[in-house]
């Protein structure tokens, strides 16, 4: 008889192995576990590679509506800071009666008068506190010549602060001075789009043009930036016309005084506005929503008609992102929709393939593989199939959104957080779908498996 000699635990050269053979994690066995699975999949690569494919299309589809939302949002958005944070827009509106009835052509020309005027500043100014600086802005409609080239154009008459208050940029030349807004003077700076239409060969600065029969030293070229992300639709300023031309307020007060006249069907009419717009700029921006809502209560006090118009860029940013926030949401979850077929992709491979490998399980399970085995070594291979759809589908979400920045124009924005947000589902989407065919799979009985034909 053979006489066994059992090691106390810690002696003996194998003293150190033996923990590491009956702890729960043996990563030898988990090594050849993973060989065993990778094999099996690269012994099947069209069915495998069809496997992943809904997972690869739902990554990319989560990753590019991300990209295509957050640059949509962040164009928005960018909008409303154009405008400024801390300023709070006054409008002069025609009143709906009165359009009405000038486009009727019934009764008799009249002589209209309506909008901000400057005592409604005067009173903001006085009211309340916390206003840093009032811009007031008239707007008339002329035709603008430079030789035998016209065009017709908003010509504003504003302060020295309207390129700032409105982050807008010259492209050349400057804006005008203090001096020049007490002395009158005839200086103008021209939109980048009036420039190249009036100017289509030469360099406007130092150059003039006509109004009506006045002329207008050209001084300074906004750039076109400052005016083609805006839009009366989009943001809700008409300061957004990427055809106006600026001039002095005082200038334009002499030059054009404050009431225009036109043509109507019915005789001539004559329109009265004493400023078209105004910029509030209010020293904290916490307040600028509340300075907003003092000032519409007090213009109501002081119209009659609604007359006026007020935007609040701080509140209509804030919309903006809480919409943005929605639809980022709304684009994850029909995008994830393509996740979870691919997770039930997933799940129907794995289930076909434990019961075309029962023979093998019974095999492995008589020669001592143990039920834990055979869980990880199906878990496994369903985690490598979405990780590699994951790791693809990432690659491929990301250039999406470039190519459709390149050959569409729309600006597209891929965050960080897209990326591992949609590779860790398509993770966790490969541990869900596997745990049921993995389960299934140790389940079985090893004699019935063996005996399977």
């Amino acid at each position: 008889m053979t006489d066994i000699t059992l090691n106390p635990p810690g002696s003996g050269s194998h003293a150190g192995k033996r923990p590491l053979l009956n702890s729960g994690f043996n990563f030898l066995r988990f090594k050849k576990i993973t060989e065993v699975g990778i094999k099996s999949i690269y012994s099947h690569g069209l069915r495998s590679l069809l496997t992943v494919l809904g997972i690869v299309i739902g990554v990319a589809a989560v990753i590019a509506m991300l990209a295509v939302s957050e640059g949509a949002s962040f164009e928005a958005q960018q909008q409303f800071r154009d405008l400024g944070a801390s300023n709070i827009l006054l409008k002069s509106v025609k009143p709906a009666e009165v359009e009405e009835s000038s486009r009727s052509g019934f009764g008799p020309p009249q002589a209209i008068v309506y909008g901000l005027t400057v005592a409604d500043i005067t009173a903001i100014r006085n009211s309340i506190p916390g206003i840093s600086n009032v811009i007031s802005s008239r707007i008339v409609k002329k035709n603008v010549w430079n030789g035998g080239l016209n065009m017709n154009t908003d010509v504003v008459g504003t302060s020295v602060d309207y390129p700032v208050s409105r982050n807008y940029n010259l492209r050349a030349g400057r804006f005008f001075s203090e001096s020049e807004m007490r002395d009158h003077a005839n200086v103008v700076v021209l939109s980048d789009e009036v420039a190249q239409g009036l100017f289509p060969i030469d360099n406007p600065l130092g150059k003039s043009i006509r109004i009506d029969s006045d002329y207008y030293n050209v001084i300074g070229i906004m750039e076109s930036e400052g005016f083609s992300n805006l839009g009366q639709n989009q943001a809700g300023s008409s300061n957004s016309a990427s055809s106006r031309i600026f001039i002095p307020f005082t200038s334009s007060k002499s030059r054009f005084g404050e009431t225009t006249t036109r043509q109507t069907a019915g005789g001539v009419e004559s329109e009265t506005v004493e400023l078209h717009e105004a910029i509030i700029q209010v020293d904290n921006q916490d307040g600028v929503i509340e300075v907003g809502e003092i000032i519409d209560s007090i213009l109501e006090r002081r119209h009659k008609d609604i007359d006026y118009a007020i935007e609040v860029p701080l509140a209509l940013l804030r919309q903006a992102e809480e919409s943005a926030l929605r639809d980022q949401v709304v684009a994850g979850a029909i995008a994830g929709i393509s996740l979870l077929v691919g997770g039930i992709g997933i799940m129907n491979i794995m289930l076909a393939s434990v019961t075309e490998r029962t023979r093998e399980i019974g095999i492995r399970r008589a020669l001592g593989a143990k039920r834990r085995d055979i869980i990880m070594q199906f878990l496994i291979e369903a985690v490598i199939l979405s990780g590699v759809g994951g790791l693809i589908g990432v690659v491929l979400g990301i250039a999406i959104p470039f190519i459709i920045s390149a050959f569409w124009g729309m600006t597209t924005i891929v965050t960080p957080l897209a990326p591992i947000l949609a590779f860790s589902i398509s993770a966790l989407i490969g541990v869900i779908f596997g745990i049921y065919p993995s389960i299934r799979a140790a389940d079985m009985d090893p004699v019935e498996a063996l005996r399977h034909e």
